[in-house]
């Protein structure tokens, strides 16, 4: 069953790095990425640029709105995921708890599937 494995880190945590570290902690997710694909576990993997640079978009009838980021109501972004081919949720938990990830942010693992379901 697929999951999807959400990164979220506070958003100043990146501005807070020196290249090198970035680098470094970048790294680490690589190899990280690297063994789950390797392993079969790996679906699909991305890192995400920071807020500041996303829009959110609504629709309210009709009328279509843009909002450009930093999106300030939130303390933290989304900055990366996995999606995860795993067989089990506690796969998946167990591959969360390996992940380099976190020890410096969250990670929030959901089972894919219709949102229209219980």
């Amino acid at each position: 069953m697929p999951f999807v494995m959400l990164i979220l880190e506070p958003r100043e945590q990146r501005a807070r790095r020196t290249p090198e570290e970035g680098r470094a902690v970048y790294g680490r997710m690589v190899r990280f990425a690297e063994d789950l694909k390797d392993r079969g576990l790996l679906e699909g993997v991305s890192s995400l640029r920071p807020d500041r640079e996303g829009t959110r978009v609504t629709v309210r009838e009709g009328a279509p709105a843009l909002v450009d980021g930093p999106f300030t109501e939130t303390k933290e972004m989304i900055g990366g995921f996995f999606h995860l081919a795993c067989t089990t949720r506690e796969e998946a938990l167990d591959i969360a708890r390996a992940c380099p990830a976190a020890e410096w942010t969250s990670l929030e693992v959901r089972e894919a599937g219709p949102c229209y379901e219980d």
